[in-house]
């Protein structure tokens, strides 16, 4: 079935949306003429990328000729450009680019045609032959606008006549990489258009007949591979790989077979160094059904590749093919291999001779080729990282294609940790080199710790639990630990805790669990009192991390509670570093949740003091200076409040009254933000207790009065002071908080009012006059010069029935159509962006001219 933009309906309609309008067309030809002429200044090039895009929208549903019959300026300024004897090369990119959105109908095309300005630009008489074409913006122009201008059968005999094809292929080893780029996405493009448009049969490997535009592209590309010149070959590597990762025809076997032996013969030669492209491009054709389905030559040719190319050059390729589903088991098998023989080797390394079993049987490649690279101080550190950002995406995925060997992978991990931290004395020579190298390594202790925390919710990689939190806890300890690695550690041992809590609830390893726990808070008792901030904040993260997965768990805490980690993370509140009072905030937060709401304390005592942690931080909130601890605490309150914990504390609307007063005046903006959401939270719920709605946020223990009137509601939301900042909010300077505080009052308008009921009624005497107040001051929006809120326009904001009014009479729909509007949709017009372009070059009026 036709999709709806296709249809004469859809079409008609972008028609009229994109057309020119008439203020446009007047200001269209003065445009152009200034632009042509060498006397004004440059103008912006944003502006003239802005044009383009106009002209792009106009050209995208109109493929008729009437755009340039309609405005002659367009074709004179081509020819103007044409006639300059040293053009300037912005102005002459952005025609070349212009000229390509034009002809790109095959309408418009020909016009241009007859004109004769097309070979003029982009024949082999144009700008590849003039000096300009030293300017990497033309050649760049020239490709964007022959690629532009690449819909249709005549462009590409225009290209492939005027010698077109040639400068392409030049073009493709331009210094400027994003020209090399473009000029080989450029062939891709017309490679595939040619074959597409101009073959009247499907190609077969037995009967091939290329069209004419085809036919040239493949015999550069053959003649290419088969040069001695290593860029050219490389060149050719490029483009083959971008059109099968982007061609899935069945075509492109056809081609394929012409170049396979010759492509094969690469993974051997030695004159020509190019291996390091291969990878990609056999990935490439292995993520194309054209390839992937068929059995044979292809999959021979991946295999002899990870056979024969370096353990660095075959990763991607290896981990690439482990990522599908569909493969010869054959091929997979040796993928795992050169994955694994890095980790292999650290294992056989460890000791002489072998204390555990491997992680392989046997090599695909000569092991003696990884050995020498991780006895290398140059390529060690390399190979590792690149092994284990291959492992840790191969663990990322939801379901693996391929069985791994958990426990000796885990042993590999551990093992590689010992050689970063000098934890392990090698006996063997290459286990002693591997460690000198590795010794502190950064790098690689991130990366092994990435996997290592990846590792935890897999099955199977159990059996070393006790030597692995001995580990993780070395680490921890360690003066040595960087504070980037400490901070992956604390992310690996999270990770570990929770596996350890799983498996602790399936068997009887509670006491194991007691034991890890016990010395995990030890450790970060010390942490916490660290003279470097970077440490403090990480011990912070983590412990959160820990409450939100663990908090459910008795053991976790009675760990937590018996130990000195809650004290100490109430006095980092007064932390001098910003960054970790906001984390304290979020950790004492949490800790809320076991010290203060769980509903049966495993403490008993008055050691925390609910009130008094409360009070620490609505001061924090009124008071610090930094903007990171006021969100901080803001976020915490609302998660308070969804959660139904605030009723425990006090009663629930004093409390979000005062947390409104303090957050209304904040100067950060996303603060205000966090106060409305705190107003949206708190409505809801106060709506549902009353029994009028359903309440996402409504604690399980709310007492519903279905008899309750909207009265009561309302006034509640009066008493709390939550209008005034409400309607402030629409006239804030912070876009967001405006858009936030009009969601939030067309949510209680249709509470209030129920579609069928509402009337705009603007009330009688001092309310009408306070409502007409009201609504002039929010049309002036960010602009208004002051809001009060003390009713003295006559409308006072803790008034129910004066609020109800307002909510009734203020059009909350123009102000939210308003707020969502683009801020510069005056100054995005394109009649705005050619007067700016007439301004820049000085042929109107300064006072005229659109400044933003």
């Amino acid at each position: 079935m036709a999709m709806s933009f296709q249809k004469p309906w859809f079409l008609a309609r972008a028609r009229r949306r994109f057309a020119m309008t008439r203020e446009c067309a007047l200001l269209l030809p003065r445009v152009c003429a200034a632009l042509a002429d060498p006397r004004q200044p440059g103008s912006d090039d944003t502006c003239l990328e802005k044009l383009l895009d106009w002209f792009r929208e106009l050209t995208l549903f109109d493929s008729t000729v009437q755009l340039v019959q309609d405005n002659p300026c367009l074709t004179e300024f081509i020819t103007s450009v044409l006639a300059l004897p040293e053009p300037s090369p912005s102005i002459l990119s952005f025609t070349l680019r212009l000229a390509g959105i034009l002809a790109a109908s095959e309408n418009r095309f020909q016009h241009l045609q007859q004109e004769k300005l097309l070979a003029r630009l982009f024949g082999r008489d144009g700008p590849p032959n003039s000096a300009v074409w030293e300017d990497a913006s033309v050649r760049s122009g020239w490709v964007q606008g022959v690629h532009n201008m690449m819909h249709h059968q005549p462009a590409l005999h225009l290209l492939c006549s005027g010698g077109g094809i040639d400068v392409i292929f030049t073009l493709q080893g331009d210094p400027s990489l994003f020209v090399a780029s473009a000029a080989s996405q450029l062939l891709v493009h017309m490679l595939t258009l040619s074959v597409e448009s101009e073959t009247t049969k499907p190609l077969s490997t037995k009967d091939c007949d290329w069209p004419a535009c085809a036919q040239m592209i493949i015999k550069r590309i053959e003649d290419s591979l088969q040069s001695s010149s290593a860029s050219h070959i490389e060149q050719s590597l490029k483009l083959l790989t971008s059109l099968f990762g982007s061609c899935r025809a069945t075509w492109t076997e056809v081609l394929w077979l012409g170049v396979a032996k010759q492509i094969e013969s690469f993974l051997t030669e030695e004159t020509v160094q190019v291996q390091h492209m291969l990878a990609n491009l056999l990935l490439n054709m292995a993520w194309s059904p054209v390839f992937r389905d068929t059995e044979g030559s292809f999959w021979a040719l991946v295999t002899s590749a990870l056979e024969h190319l370096t353990p660095v050059q075959a990763g991607p390729l290896a981990v690439g093919i482990l990522r599908l589903y569909k493969c010869p088991q054959d091929v997979r098998i040796q993928a795992l291999t050169v994955l694994l023989q890095p980790m292999d080797c650290i294992l056989r390394a460890a000791s002489q001779p072998l204390e555990y079993a491997g992680l392989l049987d046997e090599s695909v490649s000569d092991p003696i080729t990884v050995e020498s690279l991780l006895s290398s101080r140059s390529s060690c550190a390399n190979l590792l990282c690149q092994t284990l950002a291959h492992l840790e995406q191969l663990l990322s995925l939801s379901r693996l294609p391929v069985d791994l060997p958990y426990t000796s992978l885990l042993r590999s991990l551990m093992t590689i940790l010992q050689f970063c931290n000098g934890f392990l004395s090698p006996a063997s020579p290459l286990g002693s080199t591997i460690s000198r190298i590795l010794i502190n390594c950064f790098r690689v202790q991130r990366s092994a710790l990435d996997v290592l925390a990846a590792l935890s919710e897999r099955k199977g990689s159990d059996t070393l639990i006790g030597s692995l939190f001995d580990l993780l806890l070395a680490y921890l300890e360690s003066p040595n630990t960087s504070p980037t690695v400490l901070k992956k550690t604390f992310q690996a041992t999270s990770k570990w805790l929770v596996r350890l809590q799983e498996l602790s609830c399936s068997n009887s390893q509670g006491q194991q669990t007691e034991k890890i726990l016990e010395d995990v808070f030890l450790v970060l008792q010390k942490r916490l009192c660290s003279p470097c901030w970077e440490v403090r904040d990480s011990s912070l993260e983590f412990l959160t991390v820990l409450i939100k997965c663990l908090r459910d768990q008795d053991e976790f805490r009675q760990s937590l509670l018996s130990s000195e980690v809650p004290r100490l993370t109430e006095n980092l509140l007064e932390d001098p570093e910003s960054y970790v009072r906001a984390s304290a905030v979020t950790a004492v937060g949490h800790l809320a949740f076991i010290t203060y709401f769980a509903p049966e304390s495993p403490v008993v005592g008055n050691q925390y003091n609910k009130e008094n942690t409360v009070a620490k931080l609505q001061e924090i909130l009124s008071t610090d200076p930094e903007g990171f601890p006021r969100r901080a605490v803001i976020s915490i309150f609302i998660k308070w409040l969804r959660q139904g914990c605030t009723g425990q504390l006090e009663d629930t609307e004093q409390f979000v009254s005062r947390v409104i007063q303090t957050v209304e005046h904040d100067l950060d903006w996303e603060v205000r933000l966090g106060g409305l959401e705190l107003i949206e939270v708190f409505c809801s719920q106060t709506i549902c207790q009353l029994g009028l709605l359903q309440c996402p946020y409504a604690p399980v223990s709310s007492a519903v009065t279905s008899s309750t009137h909207w009265n009561e509601s309302l006034q509640v939301f009066c008493r709390a002071k939550l209008f005034s900042f409400l309607f402030r909010s629409l006239c804030d300077c912070d876009k967001p908080v405006g858009q936030r505080a009009c969601d939030v009052l067309l949510g209680l308008r249709s509470n209030f009012y129920p579609v069928s009921t509402l009337e705009g009624s603007q009330g009688t005497g001092d309310s009408a006059v306070g409502i007409a107040w009201l609504q002039r001051t929010l049309r002036q929006g960010s602009l208004a010069q002051n809001f009060p809120t003390d009713g003295s326009n006559g409308v006072d904001f803790q008034d129910p029935e004066n609020m109800m009014l307002a909510l009734g009479a203020v059009a909350l729909e123009e102000l939210h159509d308003e707020l969502n509007r683009s801020s510069d949709h005056v100054e995005k017009s394109p009649q705005s962006l050619l007067q700016d372009i007439l301004a820049t070059v000085g042929t109107i009026e300064e006072n005229e001219a659109d400044c933003y």
